[in-house]
């Protein structure tokens, strides 16, 4: 009885966890704090524009041909020049990671002053530079500024609410139907709207531009005229002069400060959030019925019968009792198992600490690079962490040599996300992409991992492996049982794959939203609904690997440890091979660098989930046999 109370306890957490996560994603979903102080501009005061890389957004066939970001600043593009040369922005070591390069620009901004037709500058593109403009802009690149942190936005229409919202960035250019060359943007039309604290001071609380193709013609005797409607096209034949020009219109808003992201921050169509936590909530409370069937009946007879006194049902003993001497016999390559569950809950508390940080909302928009940064140094923190699960696992399985596993765990999953992160990063640089990140910024990340996450590797691996390990509920035969041969639904690759399958269902539709985000420069924002995916997650990784694991061992195969980590970590398959449906249907990368990063971030994140549901799925099973070989009698 105590057996079954414990799991209706547990289905009860489970419940109310999911119940308080889904009232808390109607209040969190885009809740945030501003993040930064306002800054109050008196009329006249100067406002800086910041230019930040240019991104590859959709083309004109609604595919995504590149990732590869460009420098604002790069020869090829002739943009204007601050007198002195540019003058880089503070980052982050998040931004800067991840490819933002803000610099200032010539801009001349003056709060509640409109201005039209200012020139910036004329320049002379020759055929060589007009071919590499006129290609990114066949492959939908945008403009990426920022006034006031607020990054500048075109208007777009939802297509099926008719709802306004802002769209980050703005394009390079156009391509006409019928037009051969298209026409690139080289006058823009920028709306920032401010909203008034007192007689005195004024807020920005909006940036909207509008961008056109004018083929102006410079003369150094007369005023350049924005009236023209020749658009400017490029050719590749010839060298062209490019006058950029700009106007500022200033707007009276009601939004206050405070509320300045709200536009940014649109979700397109939230009942497909909805639809996809009631979706993951029905697999969940499958998945529990199952359980509780097994857990509560099956189990509670299973024990009952192995407890009896009457030798006539000792006779008839099968199934997963018979294996007792055995299931807790360590594994084969037990100090790399060791590995994996220290690293599955470094990666546990990262991504938990975050999603509650952020969904707190202390991870604001305009704080570029925070999401990323807190994740680094959660990462770096809890590298004491990894180290303490991982030596304590690794003594429990008879390990000892403590040097090993400390070695094991500070260098195995850090080195090899480590060598693919080079290799993409090499990429970058080859192709000449401002998102490679400096050798600076590199040594940084490397310092901080010698300098903070070894040292605490090791504080948690010694304290870990000090720690009093728990003694088996029955002993260890000394030979092998032998294992029967298995039903072919009950092998380790289709077993896992229908694991896999399980837990990927529960959070399939919500991985389509965070894919889009990060290739298409997207905000997410919606950190409430991702919070009850990850505990949904959870729940289903936990409970599909349980219940396997109660199958294996019914079937007398006692190989369990390996078996859970690879049941709860074949999602990790089915996310790269959607990573690769979503590459045929969504992207048309044109070059061999832009897919070497894409599948390198790829591998790199489905490597990092493998570990984190790896050990999620060995922690339960271990949880579980623990619990049901102590509750029978052992002659």
């Amino acid at each position: 009885m105590g057996f079954g109370w414990s799991c209706k306890r547990w289905r009860k957490i489970a419940l109310s966890l999911i119940g308080s996560a889904m009232l808390l994603s109607q209040q969190a979903d885009a809740f945030y704090l501003p993040g930064i102080a306002p800054h109050d501009y008196k009329i006249g005061e100067k406002v800086d524009l910041q230019v930040n890389s240019l991104t590859p957004s959709l083309n004109a066939e609604n595919k995504l041909e590149s990732v590869l970001s460009y420098n604002y600043y790069d020869e090829r593009f002739h943009f204007c020049r601050p007198q002195g040369g540019p003058t880089a922005a503070h980052e982050s070591l998040g931004s800067i990671l991840f490819g933002d390069r803000i610099y200032n620009s010539v801009f001349d901004l003056e709060m509640l002053k409109d201005s039209s037709c200012q020139m910036l500058c004329v320049q002379t593109i020759p055929g060589k530079d007009a071919t590499f403009i006129n290609d990114k802009i066949m492959k939908g690149y945008n403009y990426n500024w920022l006034i006031d942190g607020l990054p500048a936005a075109t208007v777009k229409i939802e297509d099926r609410l008719q709802k306004e919202f802002y769209s980050l960035g703005f394009e390079l250019g156009s391509q006409v139907a019928g037009q051969i060359v298209p026409h690139f943007y080289n006058h823009y039309d920028i709306t920032v709207q401010y909203h008034t604290v007192d007689s005195v001071h004024h807020r920005v609380v909006g940036v909207i531009v509008t961008p056109q193709s004018k083929h102006t013609i410079y003369s150094p005797d007369t005023t350049p005229s924005c009236d023209t409607t020749e658009p400017m096209n490029l050719h590749e034949d010839k060298d062209n002069q490019v006058v950029f020009t700009y106007s500022v219109k200033w707007e009276k808003s009601e939004k206050s400060w405070a509320t300045r992201w709200d536009a940014y921050l649109h979700a397109i169509d939230p009942k497909i959030h909805w639809f996809s936590l009631v979706n993951s909530v029905v697999i969940v409370v499958f998945l529990s019925a199952m359980l509780g069937l097994i857990l509560v009946r099956t189990l509670h007879k299973d024990i009952a019968r192995y407890n009896a006194d009457d030798a006539e049902d000792l006779q008839e003993d099968f199934g997963w009792k018979l294996v007792h001497g055995d299931v807790f016999r360590p594994p084969q390559n037990f100090e790399y198992l060791s590995v994996i569950v220290g690293s599955g809950f470094q990666l546990f508390w990262m991504v938990l600490i975050t999603l509650v940080i952020a969904i707190l909302g202390f991870l604001s928009p305009s704080s570029r690079g925070s999401l990323s940064t807190a994740m680094l140094m959660l990462y770096i923190v809890f590298g004491f962490s990894a180290g303490y699960n991982a030596a304590y696992s690794y003594h429990s399985f008879g390990g000892t040599s403590l040097r090993r596993i400390i070695i094991l765990t500070t260098l195995c999953v850090p080195g090899i996300c480590c060598v693919l992160l080079l290799i993409v990063n090499f990429c970058l640089i080859v192709a000449n992409s401002s998102a490679a990140a400096p050798i600076t910024t590199l040594l940084g990340v490397i310092a901080l991992w010698f300098i903070i996450s070894i040292p605490l590797t090791v504080a948690g691996g010694y304290f870990g492996y000090k720690r009093k390990t728990a003694d088996p509920p029955v002993r260890v035969n000394q030979i092998p049982r032998q294992i029967p041969e298995q039903p072919w639904y009950l092998r380790t690759i289709p077993s896992a794959l229908m694991g896999g399958i399980l837990t990927f269902g529960a959070i399939f539709i919500e991985l389509y939203f965070i894919m889009n985000s990060i290739w298409f420069h997207k905000v997410y924002y919606v950190f409430g609904f991702l919070f009850i995916v990850f505990i949904i997650l959870i729940l289903t990784t936990a409970e599909v690997t349980v219940l396997l694991t109660y199958f294996h061992l019914c079937s007398e195969d006692y190989r369990w440890q390996w078996r859970s980590v690879y049941t709860a970590g074949a999602s990790a398959l089915y996310v790269f091979l959607y990573g690769v449906l979503f590459y045929f249907s969504r992207l048309r990368l044109a070059s061999y660098a832009s897919l070497i990063i894409y599948f390198g971030w790829m591998i790199t994140a489905c490597l990092m989930f493998f570990i984190l549901t790896g050990a999620i799925g060995f922690v339960a099973s271990n949880i579980f046999v623990r619990r049901i070989y102590s509750a029978i009698k052992i002659d």
